[in-house]
């Protein structure tokens, strides 16, 4: 998402230092391969940082040689510096003091052809040793971002689905995907950069000391003058940058909002009023961008002109350390490119700090899901794990085939402590029955069918498949002997054969086609194009509503569930579709036992038991004709839909 959006990178972490610890504990198996990566580094800042001080004696050459060619060859340097003296050109004579040459010898080629050799050579390999240690790097982070991710898809399968209640779907989709592309980013491209600015600078500070520690002193004088900049302007301009992402945030929200309601805003005749509040907001995003980029655009110029006063004093004290001979121009030239040298891994570090703070608040996140508490695990695990001892509870196991009798006794649960909802609830279904269960919102009707899939652990009573406790059961073995057929008809990117087949993986094709045929999906899918082949779109918005839950029934018939629990499956689409989906369900319905949440209190008469539920509690039980009859709750829920003038409270949503 965007920057206003709830899954953008985060910008720092809440706890930098544990997590960026963390964070770096992932590598323990790659010690070896991090210290080579480490070695090559340095070798690639050694060489780097020395090979402009081999320059520079390269540049000594040069005007060493210019200025011998002019001086008579009979003579010793030493000759020629007193004879300058000697006639009163002190100034000349100091600064050949400080220079090697060899009077008429003129400049030596081979030495500087050898030195230029050397200089190459030295930029040649360290970018090869830089190249290496990126790619050796590379596969060092691909590896460790491959147990992250599979560390958190073993974790995903294991948390409870609490957890994906009380945390969005967008945030969690977030820190599988965008958080950990951040933190592969920042391992990738800041993690050695970092490295190798820092140990530049470290170096070139060295050689600028081993060269001048005069001009060393001008030249980090321009430090503190930067920090001064950065901390004044750069937090000013910080502020305003969120300012900029804040407006920019309500002006497209504004923008969204009259898009999709525009409609809505024509039938009211709003247009007006809308384009004035674009306007204002708009306003509002121009002031703040032009601030935010007007105080952001000072930092360099200052900055450089900051610089330039480094270079400035670096090149007046060098002339005149060279012409008292207390430095060759070479050196001097030298220290001059390690000043220049000098800003650019400042600038490095301070970008890249920032991508490696974003990537360590990106870990961070990462390892807050991974530490996020997981569903208890079933004692069969347990057992194999040989963490149960014989006083224990023991893991316990189907008989085949399962009939089907689901049992309640005296069941409670909440979902918080100090909101009890389901109270010592007990029913009975039979195999081969019916149950519809019927109420308003918030009565309980969703979460009593999901505590017999386990999605929720019951603090109190049991819950007995076939007579056996179903949290003695391994969940993955009692979720296959049930069949879901939920209100939103999830669908997959994949075609329509595949999407039946995920009920039952080793289906054949003849047997999803018979599963199909029974459920009426046979009857549109030959409208389609590609028939069985027809690929349907990821949440499958290219068919109808009616069509996507028939193929959700197909995915259940073909399951063949000894239990089925429809959670109002017809409550979205129209009464046509609806008379199709009540037929499939039906087929699919037949021998076995379903629990079957009503919408629409029509579908439910020739239920064998209707539960009405009120407040978590069973408050009725019955037939269609039994529960009419005694003018109880459910007698005011079908007549609140099927009358005018009831009261409201009473629908069921």
């Amino acid at each position: 998402m965007g920057m206003w959006g709830d899954s953008a990178p985060p910008r720092k972490a809440q706890a930098f230092w544990p997590s960026a610890i963390r964070l770096l504990r992932e590598f323990a198996t790659e010690k070896a391969a991090l210290l080579a990566v480490l070695i090559m580094v340095v070798i690639a800042v050694v060489l780097s940082v020395w090979a402009p001080s081999i320059l520079g004696d390269a540049m000594n050459v040069i005007f060493g040689g210019a200025i011998s060619a002019d001086l008579p060859a009979d003579l010793t340097r030493e000759q020629v510096i007193e004879g300058l003296a000697a006639s009163g050109e002190m100034q000349l004579a100091d600064m050949l003091s400080g220079m090697d040459f060899v009077p008429g010898a003129g400049i030596d080629f081979e030495r500087l052809a050898l030195l230029i050799g050397i200089v190459l050579g030295m930029y040649l390999v360290a970018q090869f040793f830089m190249w290496l240690q990126g790619r050796l790097l590379n596969d060092v982070v691909m590896r460790m971002i491959f147990r992250m991710r599979n560390d958190i898809e073993r974790k995903v399968n294991r948390l409870p689905l609490s957890y994906f209640d009380t945390n969005s779907r967008g945030d969690i989709l977030s820190r599988t995907t965008n958080d950990i592309d951040n933190v592969q980013n920042a391992m990738q491209q800041a993690f050695t950069s970092v490295i190798y600015s820092l140990l530049t600078i470290i170096g070139i500070i060295i050689m600028m000391f081993s060269l001048s520690w005069q001009l060393a002193l001008i030249a980090l004088v321009a430090l503190p003058l930067s920090g001064v900049v950065i901390g004044i302007i750069g937090t000013k301009s910080q502020r305003l940058f969120t300012d900029q992402w804040r407006n920019t945030g309500r002006l497209n929200g504004h923008i969204e909002e009259a898009f999709t309601g525009h409609e809505l805003v024509t039938a009211f005749g709003r247009q007006d009023e809308m384009g004035e509040r674009f306007n204002e907001r708009n306003e509002e995003l121009y002031e703040a961008s032009f601030k935010a980029q007007f105080y952001s655009g000072m930092i360099m110029p200052i900055m450089q002109w900051v610089n330039y006063l480094g270079y400035v004093g670096i090149a007046v004290v060098g002339a005149l350390r060279v012409a008292n001979g207390q430095m060759t121009l070479g050196a001097v030239t030298a220290f001059i490119q390690y000043s220049r040298e000098f800003n650019q891994p400042l600038g490095q570090v301070a970008g890249m700090a920032n991508m490696l703070i974003s990537g360590v608040a990106s870990a961070e996140r990462i390892f807050e899901l991974l530490d996020a508490d997981e569903q208890e695990p079933d004692l069969g695990e347990l057992a194999e794990a040989g963490l149960l001892a014989p006083s224990d509870r023991q893991p316990a196991t189907l008989t085949e085939p399962v009939a089907g009798k689901i049992e309640f006794d005296h069941v409670t649960f909440s979902y918080s402590p100090d909101k009890p909802l389901i109270t010592d609830l007990s029913l009975r279904a039979e195999p081969g029955q019916v149950v519809a269960i019927v109420g308003p919102t918030g009565a309980g009707k969703t979460t009593l069918v999901n505590l017999i899939m386990r999605f929720y652990e019951i603090q109190g009573g049991q819950i007995r498949l076939d007579g056996v406790d179903t949290s003695l059961l391994d969940r993955g073995d009692l979720r296959s002997r049930i069949g879901m057929v939920l209100q939103d008809a999830v669908l997959f990117g994949g075609t329509i054969m595949d999407n039946i087949r995920y009920g039952r993986l080793d289906a054949t094709d003849e047997e999803v086609i018979a599963a199909a045929k029974a459920t009426y999906v046979d009857r549109f899918v030959h409208t389609l194009p590609d028939g069985y082949e027809t690929v349907i779109e990821d949440g499958g918005e290219n068919i109808s509503a009616g069509e996507r839950q028939l193929i959700t029934i197909a995915r259940a018939f073909i399951a063949n569930p000894a239990l089925l629990i429809l959670d109002e499956a017809t409550s979205s689409v129209d009464t046509r579709t609806e008379l199709l989906v009540q037929q499939a369900m039906t087929a699919l319905r037949s021998d076995r036992t379903s629990f079957v949440i009503a919408h629409r209190l029509s579908t439910i008469r020739e239920a064998d038991i209707i539960l009405v539920m009120e407040d978590g509690a069973i408050v009725e039980q019955g037939s269609h004709h039994e529960l009419l009859a005694r003018d109880g709750a459910y007698h005011r829920l079908y007549m609140s839909q099927f009358t005018q003038g009831s009261d409201p409270d009473l629908l069921v949503e």
